[in-house]
């Protein structure tokens, strides 16, 4: 294996892990503006306000995504894990 080949793999590998993070991390930036404007709105400066809603989203949009963080799993180990197994 050359080492143009392990980069390649390295790169396929760190976008999968990008994209699999993506739908958890747009959730969580969306609904910390959201906390953030309602804060910044009503002058409550509760820490728990934060944390709770946050750790919810996370939590609901993980379950829902598992299934495409799963297909992309699966095509990144039939695309790149097999074939070098295989060689």
């Amino acid at each position: 294996m050359s080492e143009a080949e392990i980069f390649e793999v390295l790169r396929a590998h760190i976008w999968a892990a990008a994209m699999m993070a993506m739908p958890i991390l747009v959730v969580t930036l969306f609904v910390g503006l959201a906390i953030g404007l309602l804060q910044a709105l009503t002058s409550v400066q509760e820490i728990t306000l934060t944390f709770i809603p946050k750790a919810a989203a996370v939590v609901v949009v993980f379950f829902l995504s598992l299934g495409y963080m799963t297909r992309i799993c699966l095509d990144l180990f039939n695309d790149t894990v097999l074939p070098i197994i295989a060689r």
